[in-house]
């Protein structure tokens, strides 16, 4: 019911009968109401009180409905307006729509059309405060407190750049693709002293070799073929601020050269420049490769890794911190709930362990697809297993022989190896999986009913019946 939200609603009209009108149907919907007789009274009270939608009449001695309605567009812009206007009079309802009015009703209006008017502007309120702490919530997606994780090994990566923010040493993050590198690249910038300064990030494996020297120092005009205008490069770019190299270890070996002359001496010289440019730049670099193994081989110059490698963060795989898995998919739940204007408010316990058990090779990047994915597919309230990947619903182990409905009697489950050792999960496993097959030859095999004697639903029956090879007695059986 409305009024278990306590939403406030203002009504503003200088005709009484249609205050106490309004009134009397807004407080049967459940709204709580207030009514004022003119303009004036009406913008007093928006400029006290928070008000969750106003009604007012645009025809009122004195300050107009118009005139109102601009007043609360500053006063209180969150607050949507339905206005109301005699007959004829559309020109205004036109003006009050230009000026941010929700809705607009013709005098005499029906009771549903204005319960529908009412209905309308409060969803679109909703809708808009969703959609600002969306912009909020993204806003902040590169500060710290944003890069989600309890795990002790995140505690320590939280350390590092409580530590570094304040300098202006060259910092190393390594790490798997997927880890978060770039996210705590932007971290270290945004808590850091030259927070207002330019960051610049460059993702060095993208770049063609022989256009990599003008990405980074720019050029001038006619300096090759092409170079049809002057360009100011990403040091350039960067001056002050941050310089993002993401996989640094990609950097041709004639380019690494260079860029070390331009971070020992501070300057550089655009390709086909006369003159050098100094700069003020702090270097951070991310890779997922072993740089001091690639120096070791050649592959990579050692006296830029140790330019490069003055601090040191290590960027733990999603694998190693299993622990926020939770927190984690809850996060992009509530992102890509809010951002598609889907109803799914919350992962099953199935489905949480499925992906907890899962290694992400592809690590954060890949849970925050897999939720997308999720939350695109699902259409109850709930992520279930059937919304996941095929691949995740695969066991790691080969599945147990296909069990027949028919059979006489089922194995009794057993979970411990040779060696004594007890295996709680698959202990669970084979009492589910036997308990699924006495279900079936009790319904003789009606899936639906089995459910019911399981308690479970119809579709986490026929992903258990898939997952754990159970014969399908009635495989055309529908939801």
């Amino acid at each position: 019911m409305a009024g278990d939200a306590k939403i406030n609603i203002l009504v503003a009209d200088d005709e009484a009968s249609i205050c106490e009108l309004l009134e009397i149907m807004l407080k049967r919907e459940g709204y709580a109401v207030e009514t004022v007789n003119s303009g004036e009274a009406a913008a007093s009270l928006i400029g006290k009180r928070s008000f969750d939608l106003l009604i007012t009449d645009i025809a009122m001695p004195g300050i107009t409905g118009i005139e109102l309605l601009t007043k609360v567009t500053r006063l209180a812009p969150e607050t949507p307006v339905v206005v109301m206007t005699a007959h004829g009079s559309t020109e205004s309802a036109v003006e009050a729509m230009k000026l941010g009015a929700t809705d607009y009703l013709t005098k005499p209006f029906q009771i549903d059309e204005m319960k529908i008017a009412v209905a309308n502007a409060l969803k679109a309120r909703a809708l808009e405060r969703e959609n600002r702490q969306l912009r909020s919530e993204l806003g902040k997606t590169f500060s710290m407190d944003n890069i989600i994780g309890n795990s002790p090994a995140m505690q320590l990566v939280f350390e590092m750049i409580k530590k570094v923010s304040g300098t202006k040493t060259n910092i190393m993050i390594l790490g798997e693709s997927g880890t978060g590198k770039e996210l705590v690249a932007h971290a270290i910038h945004r808590n850091g002293s030259a927070a207002s300064a330019p960051f610049v990030a460059i993702n060095c494996a993208a770049v063609p070799e022989g256009l990599f020297e003008s990405e980074l120092f720019g050029h001038k005009k006619g300096s090759f073929t092409g170079a049809t205008a002057d360009k100011v490069g990403i040091f350039e770019q960067a001056n002050g601020g941050t310089l993002f190299l993401d996989e640094v270890g990609d950097i041709p070996l004639p380019i690494q050269v260079k860029l070390l002359r331009a971070i020992q001496q501070k300057m550089f010289r655009p390709v086909g420049g006369t003159e050098d440019i100094t700069v003020d730049v702090r270097i951070i670099c991310a890779t997922n490769k072993n740089l001091e193994e690639l120096a070791g081989k050649g592959q990579f110059r050692d006296d830029l890794f140790y330019r490069l490698n003055v601090i040191q963060i290590r960027m733990p795989s999603l694998r190693e911190r299993r622990e926020d898995i939770p927190i984690l998919a809850e996060h992009f739940l509530r992102k890509f709930s809010v951002t598609m204007g889907k109803p799914v408010k919350s992962i099953s316990k199935e489905a949480m362990r499925i992906l907890q058990q899962y290694d992400f090779p592809g690590n954060v990047r890949e849970l925050e697809n897999l939720v997308e994915r999720a939350v695109a597919l699902e259409t109850q309230s709930v992520v279930l297993p059937e919304s996941l990947p095929q691949k995740l619903l695969m066991p790691k182990t080969p599945a147990p022989a296909t069990a027949s409905v028919s059979s006489a009697a089922s194995p009794a489950p057993s979970a411990a190896d040779a060696s004594g050792k007890i295996d709680l999960e698959q202990g669970v496993e084979d009492f589910e999986r036997a308990h699924i097959i006495k279900a079936l030859e009790k319904t003789n095999g009606v899936k639906k009913k089995a459910a019911a004697l399981l308690g479970i639903s119809f579709r986490s029956l026929r992903y258990r019946i898939e997952k754990y090879g159970i014969d399908d007695p009635n495989p055309e059986e529908k939801e």
